[in-house]
């Protein structure tokens, strides 16, 4: 029997709440980060200079979340504010943002490992190709 339009979108909400439970409980306790602290961190890996604006849509923040969280992150040494052209203000990350994301990146891959990592690697191909396909 072919699932449902609903059947296929709470499959996906329960596979991501999954993946949400169960990565704040171990970022927390391996790496002292929430869940979209650790995504801060990872996209400024990948991105360093971003602006609050940007780091705000990356992780599907506000711009008033995102200023808050990244005020918080600084204060415990996680990444830096550093002045732009005109008001923008950029990110970066520091020693030990490195370290926190290194140690959450670890979590990550066990948390993800544990649903996607029992799939092929064609079905990994084919699950992203599909995930990617709907998004656009």
């Amino acid at each position: 029997m072919t699932p449902s339009l609903q059947d296929v979108g709470l499959a996906v909400k329960r596979l991501q709440w999954r993946h949400h439970r169960e990565s704040n409980r171990g970022l927390s306790a391996e790496a002292g980060l929430s869940l979209v602290q650790w995504d801060v961190l990872r996209h400024l890996r990948s991105r360093p200079d971003a602006s609050l604006h940007e780091l705000a849509q990356l992780t599907f923040q506000t711009d008033q979340s995102m200023g808050e969280l990244a005020r918080r992150m600084t204060d415990r040494g996680l990444i830096l504010r550093q002045e732009g052209p005109g008001r923008v203000v950029r990110h970066r990350l520091t020693g030990e943002g490195e370290t926190a994301y290194l140690r959450g990146s670890a979590v990550m891959d066990g948390v993800l490992g544990a649903s996607l990592g029992r799939l092929t690697e064609d079905e990994l191909e084919a699950l992203h190709a599909l995930l990617v396909k709907a998004a656009e």
